[in-house]
């Protein structure tokens, strides 16, 4: 007798409705005869007896066979409300059929989610009988359309072991299986069915199929069919044969070329903002894989909470246009930062951002500062996806009062750059900046060797660039790959007298795993200032290193040339290295999200315009990272190998982010 089934995709248990169950047989039933006339209804007549529900007792003296039997047997060990626990196990199934249905088995199983807490037996009686329902369902939506699954409970000291035994059967194949309507795809027809990759004499397997479909209709959007139907296939059982015939009819709806990007009155975006996001243009054929883009970078704006992307018909027949429909997200974010370094003090930050304050996607930023060594009130403007997508307008405001251990400075800045950033949701492999600053700073700090308390007041024109390629894995965690960057800012500077100069420095890390659990990573940093003497650079303007993103074990600006006073005076040139291991101390339970990190820096400041590798200063320790879901939060604890006069004992850096 063969089966005609209308299956309903799904995976799991809604497989086995898909190819399982859900069948209609054709059968002929003989009709009982028809009476000859109605009967009158007698009121007086005696009512008929109920009908018996159809559970008897259970037989304590019968050998158990089912789980209702085993429950009745073990009442006479244990009371029926005594709490147990239980064991379970599958008998019956092959390492074949274990690795079909186990993963899906493990989700579903009542008896597994409750079998940490006690149960009485007829609990524990429910669960089972469920469960080998559950098993029955995985085996059919896997090919064994014959399987059956017998639940047995026997108790064993205070416990229970509930063994499903599974019959599962011959495995059904198809006999036959057909593609339908593929005309229309002209050159692309073989192409698409290959794309569905269920043969004949492959199982029959619900999971398998819904896969394969899935993969051709991805296939099929992106070779440029906008309005491909492809439906569930007509599956069709034989069961006397253990076989089954899969016939799919595809409705390719012809390829199509992109016409126009359609919004609804009052949308966040115009039609023209989304055209300089999409990467597609008018006239190029369609894919699939566009709509995804689109979807992915309106949700890096921070300004969309929900995105729906629909092509439809457009002017013309070989057109469709492609309707938007954007769910506006909360615009305005506050937000509050914490940090604490060894030189650098404590630091307190509070931000007010509206990210859509001119409109599109102008966000403006009011930032306040409040250290130990920084005070500053700053405002900036974004203007992200600028007539271009990833194209970043940025223009600042600032003014600010530092007070590091090399200088001090009053500072008033404005400037602007146009830049080409990376983000979480698209990590760049390249990027670039360019920018102009105009800066106002009276400034005091060493000269040469001398300490110089005097202020002096300098008026700079800078144009820094940045161009970097970064070929890791990850923004904020990366476990292998290597970044490169180079920093270039042709200065001009008016302090008694006018004098330019040029800054640079170079920037590269690489990162390696050597296991699953160990990552090394190393960096080095290149720098020099040439065209004027140190002496004449605006202190702020000069080489520092030393602190929790430079040579760990050293204090904020500690390292390099110090002045009478033993203060720090900065230099023309640096060098700088850092090296460390980062450990997973677990790989699953409680302590899976954090590592330890053992650490090697070093490096130092010189007064000529070229590093001369002398007089290395080293730093060495221990940190901590908490992998969290925002990156990891750093905990350094360092000390100096070779410090110099003043220098602290032991450092501590706590901040967000790998230290690079």
């Amino acid at each position: 007798m063969s089966c005609r089934t209308w299956p309903a995709p799904g995976l799991v248990l809604a497989t086995a409705a898909y190819l399982a169950g859900g069948s209609m047989c054709n059968a002929q039933v003989a009709a009982p005869d028809a009476p000859a006339a109605e009967e009158a209804l007698d009121p007086d007549s005696p009512l008929d007896p109920l009908p018996d529900l159809g559970v008897d007792w259970p037989d304590i003296s019968a050998q158990p066979t089912t789980a209702k039997d085993t429950v009745a047997q073990a009442d006479a060990a244990v009371d029926a409300d005594a709490a147990l626990r239980y064991d379970v196990s599958l008998d019956g199934l092959t390492p074949e059929h274990l690795a079909l249905v186990a993963p899906q088995f493990d989700v579903v199983s009542v008896l597994k989610a409750g079998a940490r807490q006690p149960a009485n037996l007829a609990q524990i009686d429910r669960r089972a009988v469920e469960d080998a329902g559950a098993l029955t369902d995985l085996l059919r939506a896997r090919g064994f359309y014959d399987a059956e699954v017998t639940p047995r409970i026997t108790p064993q000291s205070g416990r229970a072991l509930v063994t499903l035994v599974a019959q599962p059967g011959a495995r059904y194949r198809f006999a036959e299986v057909e593609v339908r309507g593929l005309g229309d795809a002209d050159a692309e027809a073989e192409t698409l069915r290959q794309a569905f990759g269920i043969r004949a004499d492959d199982p029959v397997d619900a999971a398998a199929v819904d896969a394969e479909l899935q993969a051709l209709r991805t296939r099929i959007g992106a070779g440029g069919f906008p309005f491909a139907q492809v439906p569930d296939p007509e599956v069709v059982v034989d069961h006397e044969a253990r076989t089954a015939t899969l016939v799919l009819t595809v409705a390719p709806g012809g390829r199509k070329r992109y016409g126009r990007i359609v919004v609804p009155p009052g949308s966040l975006f115009s039609a023209e903002h989304l055209a300089e996001i999409a990467r597609f243009k008018p006239g190029q054929p369609y894919e699939l894989r566009d709509m995804e883009d689109l979807r992915r970078a309106l949700i890096a704006t921070g300004l969309v909470s929900s995105v729906g992307i629909r092509p439809q018909p457009g002017s013309e027949p070989d057109l469709v246009d492609i309707a938007v429909a954007l769910e506006r997200a909360p615009p305005r974010t506050i937000a509050g930062e914490l940090g604490y370094g060894t030189g650098e003090g404590a630091r307190a930050a509070v931000s007010w951002q509206h990210r859509n304050l001119i409109k599109p996607e102008g966000g403006v930023t009011v930032r306040a500062v409040l250290g130990t060594v920084e005070q500053t009130l700053a405002a900036g403007l974004r203007r992200n996806n600028f007539m271009k997508r990833d194209r970043v307008l940025t223009a600042d405001i600032a003014i600010a009062n530092l007070s590091p251990p090399g200088y001090r400075a009053r500072t008033f800045l404005i400037g602007g750059a146009i830049e080409r950033q990376t983000n979480i949701v698209f990590q760049k492999r390249w990027t670039w900046s360019a920018g102009l600053n105009l800066l106002a700073s009276n400034e005091s700090g060493a000269i040469g060797n001398r300490t110089q308390t005097a202020r002096r007041t300098f008026l700079i024109a800078a144009a820094p660039a940045l161009v970097a390629l970064d070929n890791t894995n990850d923004l904020l965690d990366p476990t292998r790959g290597y970044r490169l960057s180079a920093r270039l800012s042709p200065e001009f500077s008016f302090q008694n007298g006018a004098f330019g100069y040029a800054r640079l420095q170079l920037d590269g890390s690489t990162y390696r795993p050597v296991s699953s659990r160990m990552v090394l990573a190393g960096r080095l940093r290149l720098g020099s200032i040439a065209g004027a003497a140190a002496t004449r650079i605006a202190p702020s303007r000069r080489f520092f290193a030393g602190g929790g993103g430079s040579v760990r074990g050293f204090g904020f600006q500690a390292i390099g040339p110090r002045d009478i006073d033993n203060d720090p005076t900065g230099g023309r040139s640096l060098f700088e290295f850092a090296s460390e291991a980062r450990i997973r101390l677990s790989p699953t339970g409680r302590l899976k999200d954090f590592s330890v990190v053992p650490f090697l820096d070093g490096g130092n400041i010189y007064r000529a315009a070229l590093p001369s590798f002398a007089g290395m200063r080293i730093g060495a320790g221990v940190g901590v990272r908490y992998h969290s879901n925002f990156g990891p939060i750093r905990v350094d604890l360092g000390t100096p190998i070779n410090p110099q006069r003043g220098d602290a004992r032991v450092t501590l850096f706590v901040s967000l982010g790998q230290a690079f």
